[in-house]
């Protein structure tokens, strides 16, 4: 029998003072048996970073990511079900790559551990050729401190000024410095 995902809420308050972004979300997040904690709170802080005031359908959302081979791990579409921010966590291969830049109107993959470092280096030059794709990096260090404030029920405040992150819940608060790579 296959493991099942565990299911984490969130309550969400997002003061995003680059962006004049300021809304609470009330999340359900899956974390999938073969995730971690980490990997499930950058999809959080990501969320946070880049979620907008669209309402209902156009909103940015959560997907069955990791165990789905046709979706990222978050993303945005509009009502005609075209996908306007195509999310994606770790380091994928160049073809998944072609693939989300063709599927999506922007496309943003999201760096966060050491290893990371070495994807960059042998990926930076194919990525310049898609002009829909960033890339964004979150130190492993900041991760880690992150995933220390995660519970299964988590009210956390997140707030951001001049690039940076301040994430507090329950269990403590961590800053977080998401850089874009390739861009000065």
């Amino acid at each position: 029998m296959a493991t099942k995902a565990t299911v984490y809420k969130a309550s969400v308050q997002v003061s995003d003072m680059d962006r004049n972004h300021y809304q609470s979300y009330d999340l359900t997040l899956a974390l999938h048996p073969s995730e971690t904690e980490e990997r499930m709170m950058v999809r959080l802080a990501v969320f946070a970073l880049l979620a907008d005031e669209k309402e209902g359908g156009e909103q940015l959302s959560f997907t069955k990511g990791i165990s789905t081979e046709d979706e990222p791990d978050l993303w945005q579409k509009n009502y005609s079900d075209e996908v306007l921010l195509w999310i994606e966590l770790g380091q994928p291969d160049e073809k998944r790559l072609r693939k989300a830049c063709g599927r999506a109107h922007n496309v943003v993959v999201v760096n966060y551990n050491d290893k990371s470092d070495i994807w960059w280096d042998q990926n930076k030059s194919k990525t310049s050729r898609f002009n829909n794709l960033r890339v964004l990096q979150f130190p492993e260090s900041q991760v880690q401190a992150l995933a220390k404030i995660c519970t299964r029920s988590m009210q956390l405040n997140v707030t951001i000024q001049d690039g940076e992150m301040w994430i507090s819940g329950e269990l403590g608060e961590c800053a977080m410095t998401p850089m874009w790579r390739g861009e000065q």
